[in-house]
């Protein structure tokens, strides 16, 4: 499985930006695709995830109500819909992959096995 991870910039505060996922090499039934990210000096954490089959979604509470999972099916992309940015929402993006994963896991990073190669998005104050 190869992830590509797109979208990031620079927004101010308050705004949105909608990051992409595309995925190729297999298909994506069982799978989880996640999202995390990572800030200058801190440990990569978990944003959100879906199931690729039936599209349960999984959030932290960082940004419940303000992200968004959503997937393509045709386009084998998940996207990260993300409004009322926030400067601490800076930070590299990350997608992962990992198949058959329960739901009590799918916000442990050790747990995936697939990585994309990152996208910055940096809000201003």
């Amino acid at each position: 499985v190869q992830l590509q991870a797109s979208g990031g910039g620079l927004v101010q505060a308050g705004g949105s930006l909608r990051l992409s996922c595309s995925g190729s090499g297999s298909t994506f039934v069982n799978y989880v695709i996640g999202w995390f990210r990572q800030a200058p000096g801190k440990e990569r954490e978990f944003v959100g995830a879906i199931r690729w089959s039936g599209g349960g979604t999984f959030y932290a509470d960082s940004v419940k109500g303000r992200f968004t999972v959503y997937r393509e099916n045709a386009k084998k992309t998940v996207h990260l819909q993300m409004n009322s940015l926030k400067p601490e929402d800076t930070a590299v993006y990350y997608c992962a992959a990992r198949s058959g994963l329960i739901a009590g896991m799918v916000s442990r990073r050790t747990e995936y096995d697939y990585w994309g190669q990152g996208t910055l998005v940096t809000v201003s104050s």
